[in-house]
């Protein structure tokens, strides 16, 4: 009898606590109290798009040609901070915006958070900062929704670039996917785990294969605030539900502009064979696989990764596959 009551008050004092946790997290991010932690906050701006806030970042000559970085699932423009004044110092006027339901952009609770959707939104903002046509780049989840914009929006794509790009719905199989699919108990539990900053680094170490050293002090805290948020947790919660990525492997034939594959050999989240079964697909693409290399090149070998997107965008080359060494 006593053990049973033991166990009662165990339970009630952790449901207390998880309720409670739940009821004390900050609604959203507060841009004004967190732009000292947000990489070139200098360069952020804000944009209405179909009557909600996008935030972005722009750096570079205004008259140049137009790229746009599409960050990938739970994540932000944080991921390009490295090659972001770099692209732009090579020419390029750089666009790296924060998806609806991330960073700092409106979270609105009737959003889609779909593919479909996000790149629609995507292509409003290129139309709103009187864009015609742009070189898209989309990293992982990013990625799909990049190859969604030159599917269904081909008069918008110069040229594609796709970093371990999402192509189909293995990842909603991963342990930590299915729980935030899952109906009621993920509701409850997946708030606590995404806005654990022990599991975000040990994410993270899997996301960066060997680099796991560019996950300084600095980058933890700016990309862990986001994600203890209310707002935040919810987006990643319905994009999971939401999620339908097969159609990229299906249609990725249909991709007419000219694409460029980068991935990392030791990609854990997207598996090089997805990269090599995108190259095959597109006609004339280009792949290139950087080796020890995790999920994030263009976090992991900046400079290599600059080299390459910014060849691939002011010349013609021909389609060829190529591994790119460590950088030095």
């Amino acid at each position: 009898m006593k053990k049973r009551y033991l166990i009662g008050a165990l339970s009630g004092i952790a449901t207390a606590a998880v309720v409670t946790k739940l009821l004390s997290r900050p609604r959203d991010v507060d841009w004004e109290r967190n732009r000292a932690i947000v990489f070139h906050a200098g360069h952020s701006r804000f944009a209405e798009v179909d009557g909600v806030r996008v935030h972005y970042q722009e750096a570079g000559p205004s008259g140049r040609a137009p790229i746009i970085l599409i960050h990938g699932f739970a994540s932000s423009t944080l991921v390009w901070s490295k090659v972001f004044l770099e692209l732009a110092a090579k020419g390029f006027r750089v666009i790296a915006a924060d998806l609806l339901g991330y960073g700092y952009s409106a979270k609105p609770r009737d959003f889609d958070y779909t593919i479909g959707a996000q790149a629609r939104m995507v292509d409003r903002l290129v139309d709103k900062l009187g864009l015609d046509r742009a070189i898209i780049v989309g990293s992982s989840y990013g990625g799909a929704i990049a190859a969604t914009i030159a599917l269904d929006y081909p008069e918008r794509v110069e040229r594609l670039v796709l970093v371990g790009a999402v192509t189909n719905n293995e990842p909603t199989k991963y342990l930590l996917m299915r729980l935030f699919g899952s109906p009621l108990i993920g509701d409850i539990l997946s708030p606590l785990l995404i806005g654990s900053r022990l599991l975000l680094k040990r994410r993270m170490k899997r996301v960066y294969d060997r680099h796991s050293w560019v996950l300084d002090d600095q980058r933890i805290e700016a990309r862990h605030q986001p994600l203890r948020t209310a707002a935040v947790q919810r987006a990643i919660i319905r994009t999971v539900r939401r999620w339908d990525a097969d159609r990229i492997h299906r249609q990725a034939h249909m991709i007419t502009q000219p694409t460029l594959v980068l991935w990392g050999d030791n990609d854990a989240e997207t598996p090089l064979r997805f990269g090599e079964q995108l190259h095959d697909a597109i006609r004339d693409s280009r792949l290139i696989v950087f080796r020890d290399c995790g999920h994030l090149p263009h976090e992991e070998f900046p400079q290599a990764f600059t080299e390459v997107v910014f060849d691939f965008c002011s010349r013609e080359i021909a389609a060829e596959d190529s591994r790119v060494p460590l950088e030095e």
